[in-house]
C-alpha cells in the first residue's frame, strides 16, 4: 500500500471523516500528502494540519474543538447543546482560560471569553455534539452563571433557561449556588431562583 492509500484508508477509518497531520506523521507519511489530496479534492483542509474527506458530514462543533482544544462551549451554544434554547447559535461562543492566545481566534467567525484559569474548570463536561462527535461544553448550572451576567445573551433566552431549569427534575440548586458563589453571580442567580421557585 503506498502512503496515498495509507492516507486514504485513515480518513475512512474516521467516523467523522477527519485525518490530521499528527496522525500521518505517526504512520510515517510526510503530511505534504494531505495537501496533495486536497488539490485533488478528496480532501478538504479545515484548517491547519487538519483535513476532512469530502463527502463526509461536516460538524461544525467538532471541528471548532479540534482547532481550539481548550476552547469549551459556552454561554448561549451551550444553552442550545443542553437543549435549554430552541434557538440556533448564529456564531458559537467558546471559553478559553485568559493565558490562551491563537491569533487565528479573531479571525475566526466564533464569540469568545476568556476566565481565570480556576473558573475555566467550574463545571466542565464532555457531551456529544449534534452529529454524536465528543465536544467541550460547561454543565447546566454553569451556563446559567454565565448567561446572567449579561454577556451578549437575550434577556428573554436568560428567562426562559432559568425558568426551564426551574422545573427541571434534574436541577442541581446547590451545585447552582456553589457554582454562583465562585463565579461572583450569586445575587442574581438568588434574584432568579426566589421568583421561580
Amino acid at each position: 500500500m503506498n502512503q496515498i492509500d495509507t492516507i486514504r484508508k485513515i480518513a475512512m477509518a474516521s467516523s467523522t471523516g477527519i485525518v490530521t497531520s499528527k496522525q500521518v506523521r505517526e504512520a510515517g507519511i510526510h503530511p505534504h500528502y494531505l495537501q496533495q489530496l486536497a488539490q485533488d479534492g478528496e480532501l478538504v483542509k479545515i484548517s491547519r494540519g487538519i483535513y476532512q474527506r469530502c463527502d463526509s458530514w461536516d460538524d461544525e462543533l467538532y471541528n471548532f474543538q479540534l482547532r481550539y482544544r481548550r476552547g469549551v462551549f459556552s454561554h448561549d451554544t451551550a444553552l442550545y447543546l443542553h437543549g435549554y434554547s430552541d434557538r440556533t447559535p448564529e456564531v458559537y461562543t467558546m471559553t478559553f482560560p485568559s493565558n490562551y492566545h491563537a491569533k487565528s481566534l479573531e479571525e475566526e467567525l466564533l464569540r469568545f471569553h476568556r476566565t481565570i484559569q480556576k473558573n475555566y474548570e467550574i463545571g466542565l463536561t464532555e457531551i456529544n455534539s449534534p452529529s454524536g462527535n465528543k465536544i467541550l461544553v460547561y454543565d447546566v448550572e454553569r451556563t446559567l452563571c454565565d448567561i446572567v451576567r449579561g454577556e451578549g445573551c437575550d434577556i428573554q433566552i436568560v428567562v426562559s433557561a432559568m425558568k426551564q431549569y426551574a422545573a427541571s427534575k434534574n436541577k442541581d440548586i446547590h451545585k447552582l449556588m456553589q457554582y454562583a458563589e465562585q463565579l461572583r453571580v450569586k445575587p442574581k442567580i438568588l434574584r432568579y431562583m426566589e421568583v421561580l421557585m
